[in-house]
């Protein structure tokens, strides 16, 4: 997706190799998932008992084959797994259900954000519509895989009141939800939108304030 507020565009670049010759600048940065678990086992005393690896992005679902390697291996090491994910991706099409579906074997918990509920804002917000996010939320809950809601709140585009009852009308639809967090929006990326000389439309849009906060907190969370 292409979110007006995203704080990491720097990932929207997707990098393509026509053979292996061409990335060869690549090498010394590439790892292999025993690479990756062996320097993150490292921090196993912070982790506490139920702590774990979380993988992100950009959208980590574009990199499946690896991640569900990656996820595998860390339950083998008794390592919890969670997917923080937009869920753009998804569909039930082949071949991507099937392999949508041995990832989450293996993923303990899902951080999934919700943007907006209304399709056509959020295909304004982000680049496209929410049919297949939301046909998404609706799978994990009938295969009962854990998940975290998420949902930024931007003052004057995801705040109002309509939208979020309409939101939690739908979380209340769902059986696997463990939490729902309000995430006020910010503008720490800006800068990286300028080094990239992309346009950031959001530029008058205020943070929200503590009230606002707090309202949609009290009609999503409470």
């Amino acid at each position: 997706m292409r979110c007006r507020y995203c704080h990491n565009p720097d990932t929207w670049k997707l990098l393509e190799h026509s053979d292996d010759s061409d990335r060869s600048d690549d090498s010394e940065h590439l790892q292999t998932v025993e690479q990756l678990l062996d320097r993150a086992e490292r921090y196993r005393d912070y982790w506490g008992r139920e702590g774990g690896i979380t993988v992100s992005g950009g959208e980590a679902l574009l990199q499946m084959d690896f991640l569900t390697a990656l996820f595998e291996e860390a339950h083998r090491r008794g390592i919890n797994t969670c997917l923080d994910t937009a869920a753009q991706p998804f569909t039930r099409e082949e071949p991507f259900f099937s392999r949508f579906q041995r990832l989450m074997q293996s993923t303990d918990l899902v951080l999934l954000d919700l943007k907006h509920m209304d399709p056509e804002r959020h295909k304004w917000l982000t680049g496209h519509t929410n049919e297949n996010i939301l046909d998404c939320a609706r799978w994990l809950s009938e295969m009962g895989v854990p998940v975290w809601i998420r949902h930024v709140l931007v003052p004057g585009i995801t705040d109002d009141e309509a939208h979020l009852r309409s939101m939690r009308r739908f979380i209340d639809t769902l059986r696997n939800v463990k939490k729902v967090e309000v995430l006020p929006y910010h503008t720490l990326g800006v800068q990286k939108w300028d080094k990239l000389g992309i346009p950031y439309t959001l530029k008058d849009v205020p943070l929200p304030t503590a009230e606002q906060e707090r309202r949609a907190r009290e009609i999503l969370v409470n």
